[in-house]
């Protein structure tokens, strides 16, 4: 935005009649009617853009500029043109120190380049200037309208908050204040984005967060050059490590919650304004199959949860091309009156059982899309009733049989049970090779996938931490919360790359214990 504002400048200041020493590039000029023709003419054909001139306290000429629908107008009129247009008599000195000392707004910054005039009118901040004054003064009268706090579509709950994010970075930032109240909580702030000026915060605990991880997020984040930024995924695609694995390696929330939980664990989060979703880094592959409500009910009722979900995962990949293994190579697997069932049901169908599948699997694919993207009044039911007509009507016309109906209805209802979307798409994905490879090498083929899958996880990185961490490396103080969620009491430390800052996040030995002094009720 500040290229562009010069490109701009460069034209408004080349005035054959300025004849003084040569301003800095981008300086505001002292003459008071310079200024304003340099407003004027980089808002040029910029209706809602409002330049209101007065006389200050019936002396000197003034002018505030701002933009309609993202500042205070009301406040504008009370707080700012009404005492400042009275005729009050005051001395040099004291006009002088006007606006710190006079206007009755919270937020006074004086400013003197027009790139920073340019930033504050953009953001919602008006802009002063008076005659007589080098410099431009921006007023924190920004408002604009905003989408309440909502409870988070993506990541709904039985248990836990109601609240998300939305696209406000204030209303975000104070959601993360009000949960974490320690003034270690630091928040730095930047811009990205050469015309849309996008305003992105990195989040972290000091004293928990490692200092080489803080350091290297804010490089790749200044290294960011791009138009503009409009929604957390053009950050995403642009600082992660790997950007060729269909497996994210930063995790996406809009819960506060979730946030304040990975912060306390030494992580980093990344807030980008006009979006609810945050970036969390670094990450593993088991945070993808990690939930919100995982730790907000009993741990034994968390635990069966989550094996349920590792169980729903291989079956969401694999049942498929097992599936179509078993019928194009390994017959004799099945048990003989399952395949003469089977081969009964298949006897119309003329196609071999991988395009069986594959047409199955986009036909869902499609239909869930489908569903997503219409109204939510007929999106489900659209996706519902679809999935039940075209697969009963594809059974009854011969193109599918029932067998590979059923594998993809499980498959379908198996993919949901990913906590994480992002997380479930890549499985999606992984889903249609693994088909291929099971028609052309049987089940000699799904372990070939497997194996390089696995390979591939283990070269993945989330800002230098192994992807499958703690399995590999292998930490056996944290596989406690990995395939089981251990009792509050028993998880007493912090991750590995937090734990040289401060190990502990809890006093050890809690375990409830009425016979050692508990009295009982």
């Amino acid at each position: 935005m500040i290229r562009n504002v010069n490109k701009l400048l460069s034209k408004s200041k080349k005035q054959p009649e300025q004849k003084n020493v040569p301003k800095p590039q981008g300086a505001l000029y002292e003459n008071f009617d310079q200024n304003v023709e340099a407003f004027r003419s980089i808002y040029s054909k910029c209706s809602d853009v409002v330049f209101r001139s007065f006389v200050l306290f019936g002396k000197k000429r003034a002018m505030i500029i701002y933009i309609e629908g993202l500042s205070d107008i009301k406040g504008i009129d009370e707080y700012v043109l009404s005492p400042l247009m009275q005729e009050t008599v005051f001395d040099i000195e004291a006009l002088n120190e006007f606006p710190e000392n006079k206007v009755p707004v919270s937020n006074v910054k004086r400013v003197n380049m027009l790139a920073d005039c340019i930033e504050s009118i953009s953001s919602g901040n008006p802009i002063l200037l008076y005659e007589g004054e080098n410099d431009g003064f921006s007023l924190g009268l920004a408002k604009w309208e905003k989408r309440g706090i909502e409870e988070p579509s993506a990541e709904a709950g039985i248990r836990g908050p109601r609240e998300g994010f939305n696209e406000s970075l204030q209303i975000s930032t104070s959601q993360l204040r009000r949960i974490i109240k320690t003034p270690a909580l630091k928040m730095q702030s930047m811009k990205i984005g050469n015309y849309t000026g996008t305003r992105v915060i990195l989040v972290y605990i000091d004293g928990l967060a490692e200092k080489t991880l803080i350091n290297e997020l804010t490089n790749r984040l200044n290294r960011i050059k791009i138009d503009g930024i409009l929604e957390s995924n053009y950050i995403e695609e642009m600082i992660e490590d790997n950007p060729y694995s269909p497996f994210p390696q930063i995790l996406s929330t809009e819960r506060p919650d979730t946030a304040c939980a990975n912060l306390l664990e030494g992580r980093a989060v990344i807030l980008v304004e006009g979006t609810p979703f945050c970036l969390i880094a670094p990450i593993s592959f088991f945070s993808m199959l990690q939930s919100h409500e995982d730790y907000y009910q009993r741990f034994m009722v968390s635990t069966f949860i989550r094996l349920l979900r590792y169980v729903f995962l291989g079956i969401s990949l694999l049942l498929p091309s097992l599936y179509v293994a078993i019928l194009s190579f390994h017959q004799e697997m099945v048990p003989g009156t399952l395949l003469l069932s089977i081969s009964a049901s298949r006897e119309a169908v003329p196609f071999p059982a991988v395009v069986e599948a594959l047409l199955m699997e986009i036909t869902f694919e499609a239909l869930r899309e489908a569903g997503v993207r219409l109204p939510k009044q007929v999106g489900a039911a659209v996706s519902i009733v679809g999935a039940l007509v075209i697969g009963q009507a594809a059974v009854q016309a011969g193109l599918v049989s029932a067998p590979m109906v059923i594998v993809v209805a499980i498959t379908g209802i198996a993919s949901f049970m990913i906590p994480r979307y992002f997380a479930g798409i890549a499985i999606r994905l992984l889903r249609f090779p693994m088909m291929l490879l099971s028609a052309t090498l049987g089940l000699l083929g799904i372990m070939m996938g497997i194996i390089a899958i696995v390979i591939h996880l283990c070269s993945l990185r989330s800002f230098g931490e192994p992807y499958l961490a703690p399995v590999a490396p292998l930490k056996r103080k944290e596989l406690k919360d990995l395939l089981w969620r251990s009792p509050w009491w028993m998880m007493d430390t912090r991750p590995h790359f937090t734990g040289e800052f401060d190990l502990y996040r809890q006093t050890a030995g809690q375990k409830p214990n009425p016979q050692n002094g508990d009295e009982k009720v």
